[in-house]
């Protein structure tokens, strides 16, 4: 970035505006799964403002945490807070913290609506967060980030919004997890692969990371199949087709020579065609369901 960016902006590029569809898909999916026309609209903001809330936590978090561990001072990727050095890294983390409290106050709301044990689940969403780069072992730093990604960027958060609709978990649900979930980590390939030579400097051992840039394009690949699989399965053939030729243009970026901040177009891709996909699937369930 040629110019420091202004005392708003820093903070909007901070929050990663590009990751936020992996928060947004899976609420949108999960709530519109089951009878469409009668949505609880105040249960599904709340989904939403608790999904946000975590997921712009998250991304200050890991401001925070790869900042002071200095992994981001060998990143290509948008602007960081920590590693830049304009704000104190103590104000980052009272932001992550401040962002997950917005999340755990919405969740709570929810919970005396829904169930207590959404709370549970919220807390363990709140701490994955904060361990994915934070804490003395950070499980992004050794090839656990897609996995989490999967549980609560997929199964948790599509099967908890449709449960939190009629109280019920329909079996649909767990397919469209699986492909909400696969398109939030190909977004997480998407930043991965962009920074495979910094990690490997820093020591971050990301699964891109540990397979090199050429071969955890076919990581990328493996995720947008498992998205438009998982789309056929639950019943929604047409979106998944449609899914592998939305993809085209970001797996084009993925098995390209590009490295480095070449590679952040691929973020900006994976990004709206997630929403592209989210906003297809819902459309076809007011249709069809």
């Amino acid at each position: 970035m040629s110019h420091t960016p202004g005392p708003v902006r820093r903070w909007v590029l901070a929050a990663r505006p590009r990751t936020l569809p992996a928060a947004l898909v899976p609420v949108v999916v999960g709530s519109a799964l089951v009878r469409p026309a009668s949505i609880n609209w105040l249960n599904s903001t709340l989904c939403v403002v608790v999904a946000l809330a975590l997921q712009v936590g998250t991304n200050y978090a890991n401001d925070y945490s790869d900042g002071v561990r200095g992994t981001d001072e060998v990143r290509v990727g948008p602007f960081r807070l920590t590693a830049s050095k304009i704000v104190a890294p103590a104000r980052v983390k009272y932001a992550a913290w401040g962002s997950f409290s917005v999340g755990a106050v919405a969740g709570l709301v929810l919970a005396s609506r829904t169930s207590w044990w959404l709370v549970a689940v919220g807390l363990t969403a709140i701490l994955a967060g904060w361990f994915y780069t934070g804490g003395p072992k950070p499980y992004g730093y050794y090839g656990f980030g897609e996995f989490f990604v999967m549980i609560y960027f997929g199964f948790v958060a599509t099967v908890g919004s449709s449960y939190v609709q009629h109280r019920s978990v329909p079996g649909a649900s767990w397919w469209f997890g699986l492909a909400t979930g696969a398109m939030a980590c190909a977004l997480l390939e998407a930043n991965n692969l962009r920074d495979v030579q910094g990690d490997q400097l820093a020591g971050k051992k990301t699964l891109a990371a540990r397979l090199g840039r050429e071969r955890a394009s076919w990581l990328y690949a493996a995720c947008v199949g498992a998205a438009a699989l998982a789309m056929v399965a639950g019943g929604e053939a047409v979106v998944g087709a449609l899914a592998l030729v939305l993809y085209v243009p970001a797996l084009k970026m993925a098995f390209s020579p590009r490295s480095g901040r070449e590679l952040l177009p691929l973020l900006q891709a994976s990004a709206r065609t997630q929403l592209a996909l989210g906003g297809l699937l819902v459309a076809t369930f007011f249709v069809t369901r």
